[in-house]
């Protein structure tokens, strides 16, 4: 073997070596991700999950379509996690809490296991329900705060992260005062996700959120108003108004 041929023989080993490391360190970091994700939304690869949808006020069942595009955020989540997703609706969902992971979405005047949710896990938050017109309706109170809906302009969403144990799937609820926030919650969870991992790890949080101006940019511009994880899992003080709210 003359020694240009035998340089040509090392040269490709050396090539072929540093490109097998190169895959086995971009699989590593790949698959270090993959396991970061799915522990984080507690789903394993092939795993089953919940999404339960609420109903369009007034639509008969019907889902609002920023609320469809936000199971689509959801669903975008699940897939990359290698999980199956299963949409019910809010009035069908009767199982327990942590058996699977679910994706809840709406206020719980349209979804009734939102209601559930809120009641059972985040006690500290009342949110107002009630139809007729009203510089209160839509309203969330958290804690001593009270934050009113100004449609198109400020509004707001609850983002949560709920587990009943460390083995437990999480719960995640996406609880707007309108449709679009729901969307916006959604979208926020897809594209800070591995943030509020780093964050959160597994732990419960809940995030309240302030979609600015949907009449103009839908729901793509949020801003993170507090973490109100500790304020929301206390029992609700007696009602007052806040300084802070929006009118």
């Amino acid at each position: 073997m003359t020694d240009d041929v035998r340089d040509i023989v090392l040269w490709a080993l050396a090539a072929g070596i540093c490109a097998s490391l190169g895959w086995l360190a971009r699989t590593y970091l790949w698959r270090r991700k993959l396991n970061r994700k799915q522990a984080f939304f507690g789903l394993p690869g092939n795993s089953e999950c919940l999404l339960v949808v609420n109903r369009e006020a007034g639509g008969d069942g019907a889902v609002h379509r920023h609320d469809v595009f936000a199971l689509l955020e959801m669903s975008a989540l699940i897939k990359d996690c290698g999980a199956h997703a299963q949409i019910v609706q809010h009035d069908s969902a009767q199982q327990g809490f942590g058996e699977r992971t679910e994706f809840c979405l709406g206020g719980p005047a349209s979804n009734r296991r939102m209601a559930a949710h809120l009641s059972s896990l985040l006690p500290g938050v009342k949110i107002n329900t009630d139809p007729d017109p009203g510089p209160d309706r839509g309203a969330f109170q958290i804690g001593t705060e009270r934050y009113r809906l100004d449609p198109g302009v400020a509004e707001y969403v609850l983002l949560a992260r709920l587990t009943a144990g460390q083995d437990a799937r999480p719960v995640f609820l996406f609880c707007g005062q309108r449709a679009i926030t729901n969307q916006a919650a959604s979208r926020y969870l897809a594209r800070h996700h591995e943030k509020l991992a780093r964050r959160h790890g597994r732990d419960t949080f809940c995030l309240l959120l302030k979609v600015v101006n949907s009449q103009a940019y839908g729901p793509d511009v949020v801003e993170l108003v507090a973490d109100v994880t500790k304020a929301a899992r206390e029992p609700a003080p007696a009602v007052r108004t806040s300084h802070r709210a929006t009118s």
